[in-house]
């Protein structure tokens, strides 16, 4: 059974090499051939000196592309590389940082036997960030389940049959988040419980604009429902507060305009032309091994 293991890089090599160097030391069963396919963002730091004698390691590949894209859509531009040039059985995208951990590959790799090729997903039971961030990631969750009614629970960090790969290749919510669009495409999700992991050498990147950013992102994918739920809420508050309005009772309303704005510009990004147009950005492709 052939795995592609996905990972985007930005200037990190130090921790995207320790990754693959964790991945070759895990225990697999030789059924599996694992391979690795990096997805370069146009890294502006030269890449270290690489040792590939990972011998339990079929092939690696670097995508170098023209310009940065930004995460999302390195990951989303990974899967149309592969599912168009690998042969392949299923994908694990993944963080090269050390917070998606490679010994949950094989948690992945024993659901697969019974997964019924079903997709499966690692659902996060515990994080490693500070109290603060922890406490936005849950009210994350919580937003995105109010107004879209899908509780999201899982990153990016997650095990795809070739099946779900071709309907995320064509669906446009993929080129803007992923997680959205796998819980579109995808009603019935199997799980495996994921321990957010700590990075090897750098501190988090992950600020709390950025977690913004990527819960909008995902609520704009459900958009119709959203403003739906929206358009509730409004009404409902305003009702609620009728006798009492102020700016203080108004700064719901206020906060939830400027969300519904934001999203609407955030599903702007879900272009199916510059998805599809995605492998003309690959400047070469790096073979190591």
């Amino acid at each position: 059974m052939k795995i592609k293991i996905l990972i985007p890089a930005y200037n990190d090599w130090q921790s995207v090499f320790k990754l693959i160097e964790n991945i070759n030391h895990l225990s697999i069963d030789q059924k599996f051939e694992i391979s690795i396919i990096i997805i370069n963002d146009a890294s502006n730091h030269d890449r270290i000196e690489e040792n590939i004698n990972f011998d339990n390691i079929k092939s690696i590949k670097i995508i170098n592309m023209k310009i940065n894209q930004g995460h999302s859509r390195c990951i989303a531009t990974g899967l149309r590389y592969i599912f168009e040039k690998e042969d392949f059985d299923y994908v694990i995208p993944m963080d090269g940082d050390g917070e998606d951990r490679p010994e949950e590959i094989s948690d992945f790799l024993i659901k697969i036997q019974d997964s019924e090729k079903k997709p499966i997903v690692g659902e996060r039971i515990k994080r490693s960030e500070n109290l603060l961030f922890k406490i936005c990631y849950q009210i994350h969750k919580l937003i995105t389940l109010t107004f879209t009614g899908k509780s999201i629970k899982f990153g990016n960090f997650s095990c795809l049959p070739k099946i779900t790969v071709e309907k995320m290749v064509n669906e446009k919510a993929t080129w803007n988040s992923f997680s959205g669009s796998l819980s579109k495409v995808e009603i019935d999700l199997l799980k495996i419980p994921s321990i957010r992991g700590y990075r090897y050498f750098e501190p988090s990147k992950m600020s709390f604009y950025n977690l913004l950013k990527h819960s909008l992102s995902i609520i704009s994918v459900f958009r119709k429902a959203f403003l739906i739920r929206s358009a509730v809420f409004i009404i409902l508050y305003i009702l609620f507060i009728k006798d009492n309005a102020s700016i203080i009772t108004s700064l719901p309303l206020i906060f939830l305009f400027i969300a519904v704005y934001s999203i609407s510009n955030l599903a702007l990004r879900e272009n199916m032309d510059e998805y599809k147009n995605s492998l003309n950005q690959i400047d070469n492709v790096e073979i190591l091994k």
